[in-house]
């Protein structure tokens, strides 16, 4: 099936790369950042328990922000499966190259993201 993209097919093939990568690195953070850290079993103290459940949750919530960033990556590369890629989700236009070259999970054009 044939779709129209907004841009040619060397720059979407350049945004794929580029998505793939982040992807790839993204899921390498996101196993870091999820495996817990061995911190021992030698607590001298409640406030050193404290400092390692501390320490285990902001690894839990970088893990979590990290995975809402996937998604957006998982979504933009679907989006050029099914032709859609460079569309904006609000009004339907193409998404500024500027836009996509930044951030190219872009999913809106520069004038909606900044009405949202």
């Amino acid at each position: 099936m044939w779709y129209a993209y907004p841009m040619d097919s060397k720059n979407l093939s350049q945004y794929k790369t580029e998505l793939e990568k982040q992807k790839a690195n993204l899921l390498e953070q996101i196993a870091s950042h999820s495996t817990p850290e061995i911190m021992g079993n030698d607590v001298d103290s409640g406030d050193e328990e404290t400092d390692e459940a501390e320490e285990q949750g902001n690894r839990l919530a970088i893990a979590q922000g990290l995975r809402e960033d996937l998604t957006e990556i998982e979504t933009a590369l679907e989006k050029i499966q099914r032709g859609t890629y460079g569309i904006c989700e609000r009004c339907g236009k193409t998404i500024e190259t500027e836009v996509l070259a930044t951030a190219p999970e872009s999913a809106m054009c520069r004038a909606c993201k900044q009405i949202s």
